[in-house]
Order: structure tokens, then sequence, then C-alpha cells
């Protein structure tokens, strides 16, 4: 939840000129009152547009909510399920996510599902078997050709504006875990085509040795994609 009107439009404006390497696939995940007009800027660019957020409902008497269908109609291509902001705040439960990758898997989009832990559960040492319960509970129910469809990505949120630091070794521990869960489920072949991404307090100074990892596909940029120059460094550390 950042940003006016004018200055989304001036960030995108800055992303859509800037100089960035082409292998790199970008979304931009804008609040829903921009996805629109943000929708119109990136249309001749390579650049896709995301959704921060959907009903588990396909319609009906739920003001305030966006359907899948919503998100479709306005060519919105990917939407976050499950961030951890959502999980803590409004009381996200895996069921309920799993019921919203379905919604959006219906109308062709593609999920991106966010899993993490809190630091309780990590100094418990029960973060495996929490990330391995979201995402039995929440995306796992679907069939095989159905989680090509889908994006994963992990958040440590003990690492997210704690003053904790997460290494390169605990991420790629964790995304190595996350693709072994995969292979467990679905196969080899098909664990390798799925992008995991970190969205654990990435940033240009670290982004490098973070994708380094093998396991580690990308990044889900929080704080350091609201400045256009940090995002598009990121995105050079590829």
């Amino acid at each position: 939840m950042n940003k006016t009107h004018s200055e989304a439009i001036e960030l995108v404006s800055e992303i859509v000129n800037s100089t960035y390497n082409g292998s790199v696939h970008l979304v931009v995940i804008p609040p829903a009152v921009f996805v629109s007009e943000v929708e119109e800027m990136l249309l001749e660019t390579e650049v896709a547009v995301g959704v921060q957020n959907s009903s588990q409902f396909e319609s009906g008497a739920y003001t305030g909510e966006l359907s899948a269908s919503m998100i479709k109609s306005i060519g919105a291509q990917y939407v976050l399920v499950g961030h951890s902001e959502r999980r803590e705040y409004f009381n996200e439960t895996n069921e309920m996510l799993s019921i919203k990758v379905n919604q959006l898997l219906l109308n062709d989009l593609t999920p991106i599902f966010c899993c993490g832990e809190v630091l309780e559960e990590r100094e418990k040492e029960n973060h495996f078997n929490l990330i391995k319960d979201q995402l039995n509970k929440g995306l796992f129910h679907l069939d095989s050709a159905q989680i090509l469809n889908c994006i994963i990505a992990y958040e440590p949120v003990w690492a997210i504006g704690t003053g904790v630091t997460a290494s390169s070794s605990q991420a790629q521990e964790m995304h190595q875990f996350i693709r072994g869960l995969l292979v467990a489920k679905y196969g080899t072949e098909i664990a390798e085509k799925i992008s995991i991404l970190y969205g654990g307090s990435c940033k240009p100074s670290n982004a490098k040795e973070l994708f380094s990892n093998p396991d580690v596909d990308g990044g889900l940029i929080g704080g350091a994609s609201l400045v256009s120059t940090d995002f598009i460094a990121i995105a050079n550390s590829f």
C-alpha cells in the first residue's frame, strides 16, 4: 500500500524507460486502483502486470473484493496469493488460499503462491514443516498440468523489516527444500520448470549473490521496487 496515483505513474514510467536485462521477465504489481492504467502504459513493452490480491469467491455480494474474472478482464496476468502480510493481518488460511488458486487458474491467471515462516517458527526449527504444510494445503492439491501454471515465492518473514538478515545459503537451503517437495509430488521434470522466487529483503547489494543460487529463480521485490533504479539494478543482477 504505497504511492499516490501520480507517484505510481512516475515510477512505472521510469521502469519503462530503463534499460534492463532482456532475459529477465519483469512483472509490476501495483495497488488495484492503478492496475488498469499501468496495464495501458505497458502494452507496448515486455513488462507484465499483476494484482496484489484476489477473492476466493467467483462473484456476488462481497463488497470491496476483486474476483479473478474482473482481474482477467483488465489484462493483468499474475496475482499474489497468500502474501505474508495477507496471512498475518487478514487471517488468510491455507484452505482459503487453495480456493483462490483454483479461481485464478479457472480464469487463466498465474498465481504467485507465497509461503514463509516467522522468526518464532525458525527458532523452534519448525520452518521446514511449516513450509511443507503451507504448500500441501494451499497448492499441492493441483494436478501436474495445473501446477505448471503457478509460481512459488518464499518469504522469510523473520528477515523482512526485522533487522535480521537471511544469508544467501539460508535462501538456497529453503529453495532447495521447496524444489525437493515439488520433485516428490510431481517429479523432477515438472519441478525444474517451476519458478521459485525469493522475497526476503532483496536489494541491489545482495541480489547478485542471492540469484546465483541454483534454486533461486527470481525475486519477489518489496521495498526496493519502490525506487526504479533499485528495481532495475536488481533485474540486472542476473
